[in-house]
């Protein structure tokens, strides 16, 4: 299991065997080590490819403010080998990274510089449109960027990026977590048109409107929550999209069987910035937070949303606290539908107080697994 500490810039290797209950850090690579030899700080993102394990980092060598971009780690050593660019074009911020094999083709997203993420939220750099905004595409093969498409400077923080994970289709999903025009979050969609990609707005999800004095300060002047689209989730068959609304606690579920015209079949809400919604294992328990990070199993069935984003945006929208749990769903897989598995709910002091992120599963997982195939 590989570990990377976006605030420390180190990344831990962890051997999950004989007993993942206990796993043990066997390796430490430090911030050091990845500043010299990738030139690159704040790591974040991690995918097992070609050629090595790729891992997006925020920042430029020793927490500067850029350019962020792709280190390579060896497979078996975990040393790491370099970056993975050969040049950075105009590409400056960074954020995912995934790819479509057979098309050559790697895709990268933008969030911001070290500065702007680690204290937390500044109205200024939102409202000045400083987040990214762009979409970068890459020669995998000549380690290049091929194209840059800007979705529109009103568009902040361009995030995570779900490829179909059927080798041979060329389209994907990414969400944009926030419109300084109207507070909506959205998701979109890359496709191959042509010998170009082409990206288009597919989901709107609109602000809701709230009383000021139920809002934080940060939200209070524009009476209304936005839904903070802060991960997207696709499916290994490529059929179901999953998008977490945390600032309004609501996990959504689409029917991306045809990519260009998402179908929204279900819904459930918890936590919620406002709404507060229980959990029905204990329906009298207000939660804060809201489904964050999601993770779904192979056969697509059950779905899992941890509710913490970061410590210092956490303390931003949630000011009274965010807490700690984590929930799962179970889905329907032929007609649609999601429904709150109510026998899995751990929060609260079983988590000893620490924020929850990120999932993996054992075996595999839909948004972590990169698919081999043949001809």
């Amino acid at each position: 299991l590989v570990v990377p500490g976006i605030r420390s810039s180190r990344t831990y290797i962890l051997d999950t065997k004989p007993d993942a209950r206990h796993p043990v850090v066997t390796r430490t690579i430090e911030a050091a080590e990845l500043a010299t030899k990738a030139g690159y700080s704040r790591p974040h993102t991690v995918h097992c490819g070609p050629g090595g394990i790729f891992m997006s980092a925020l920042g430029g060598a020793d927490g500067a403010e850029g350019p962020g971009g792709v280190a390579l780690l060896d497979h078996d050593t975990f040393d790491v080998i370099g970056a993975w660019e050969a040049e950075h074009g105009e590409q400056s911020l960074a954020y995912d990274v995934w790819w479509h094999l057979k098309h050559d083709t790697v895709i990268t997203s933008e969030w911001a510089t070290p500065s702007m993420i680690e204290n937390g939220l500044n109205a200024e750099d939102l409202l000045g449109r400083r987040f990214g905004h762009h979409l970068n595409f890459w020669s995998m093969s000549e380690r290049k960027p091929t194209q840059r498409i800007d979705l529109g400077d009103e568009h902040q923080m361009v995030l995570e990026l779900r490829p179909a994970h059927n080798p041979s289709a060329a389209f994907g999903f990414v969400g944009v977590v926030i419109s300084v025009e109207d507070l909506s979050a959205s998701v979109w969609m890359w496709h191959k048109s042509d010998d170009r990609w082409a990206v288009e707005k597919v989901i709107t999800i609109p602000a809701e409107p709230a009383d000021p004095d139920d809002l934080p300060p940060a939200l209070k002047p524009f009476g209304a929550v936005p839904p903070l689209v802060s991960d997207i989730d696709l499916s290994v068959d490529d059929r179901w999209l999953y998008v977490s609304c945390w600032g309004t606690g609501e996990l959504k579920q689409y029917d991306v069987g045809d990519p260009f015209h998402p179908r929204e079949t279900a819904s459930v809400r918890l936590g919620g910035i406002v709404g507060r919604a229980p959990h029905s294992a204990v329906p009298d328990l207000p939660i804060a937070g809201g489904p964050q990070m999601v993770e779904i199993s192979r056969d697509g069935r059950r779905v899992y949303a941890t509710n913490s984003l970061y410590a210092a945006w956490d303390e931003v929208f949630y000011p009274d606290g965010v807490g700690a749990w984590m929930a799962k769903f179970d889905a329907d897989v032929s007609a649609g539908g999601l429904v709150v598995d109510r026998g899995f709910f751990p929060h609260g002091d079983d988590f000893r107080g620490l924020r929850v992120h990120q999932t993996r599963l054992q075996g595999g997982d839909a948004s972590s697994d990169s698919y081999c195939f043949t001809g």
